[in-house]
């Protein structure tokens, strides 16, 4: 199991007025409708296209990217994007505050995320990720192999792989340590001239508000924390910086590139 991050500073507590929680309802129940109607929609399709096309997705992840572009929208969080995502299968690596994360960076391009297994077996949210292509593994080093096999499998599908080096999220105000383990997958004879794009996801409050408040982390219930997103009266923004890529080739080993991964998100994080 992954480790959780704690904060020495416990997160402010969820207090919604009569104002907050009309909001939040008023914004809640069409996100939950363009979510069930999406869903719907890509396991319907999703019946055409796996006989047709077997692993690779052509269709499918480009409504995971309308929903989550719709969804951000109706929770009234705005993204200024900087750089681009690259067009070609590869490796994205990014830092991790919130669960907000899923949505800013699917409402980019069609990517899957890769994930600790755990997820999978978490109710709704496991079944959600599994729908939309998640890669489950354990990070653990004697699981490289398998690691690597299945990265290659999903990288000559056409899958552009994302996962979050920190293994765990933050307050949103810092950029964790990276771990390597998930890295020495990419070194593979059979991925030449892979690349990895790092991200930087910057999350900005609100005027006034706690700089940790997108942030979601060590026991913060998930239910608090999404109705203080859709009940907040004013949001910030986030900020999602794409890096250039880097070769994997041209870094000696896993900690080399993980070092190099987290030198250019830390880079373009204030914190």
């Amino acid at each position: 199991m992954s480790p959780t991050w704690q904060s020495d500073e416990a997160p402010a507590p969820v207090r919604l007025g009569p104002r907050g929680v009309l909001r939040a309802v008023l914004r809640g129940l069409p996100l939950a409708l363009v979510l069930i109607l999406g869903l719907s929609l890509l396991l319907a399709l999703r019946l055409i296209e796996r006989p047709v096309f077997g692993a690779h997705r052509p269709w499918t992840p480009w409504i995971t990217v309308v929903v989550c572009r719709i969804a951000l929208r109706l929770i009234g969080l705005p993204v200024v994007t900087e750089g681009a995502p690259g067009d070609r299968p590869g490796v994205i690596v990014a830092n991790h505050s919130s669960w907000l994360d899923i949505f800013v960076l699917n409402a980019a391009r069609p990517l899957y995320f890769v994930s600790k297994s755990e997820v999978a077996a978490w109710p709704g949210i496991g079944w959600l990720a599994r729908a939309t292509g998640t890669v489950f593994v354990t990070r653990d080093r004697a699981q490289a192999d398998l690691q690597r096999q299945i990265f290659e499998d999903r990288l000559r599908a056409g899958h552009q792989l994302l996962f979050f080096p920190e293994g765990t999220s933050s307050d949103g105000c810092r950029v964790l340590p990276f771990k390597p383990t998930l890295f020495a997958a990419l070194y593979s004879p059979d991925l030449p001239g892979l690349s990895v794009q790092p991200v930087t996801v910057v999350y900005e409050a609100p005027e006034g508000a706690d700089p940790r408040h997108y942030g979601w982390w060590g026991d913060m219930e998930f239910g608090g924390h999404l109705l203080a997103m859709l009940g907040s009266a004013r949001h910030g923004r986030v900020r999602v910086v794409w890096h250039g890529p880097l070769n994997v080739t041209a870094h000696g080993n896993r900690k080399a590139l993980a070092a190099a991964a987290e030198a250019a998100v830390r880079g373009a994080h204030p914190g």
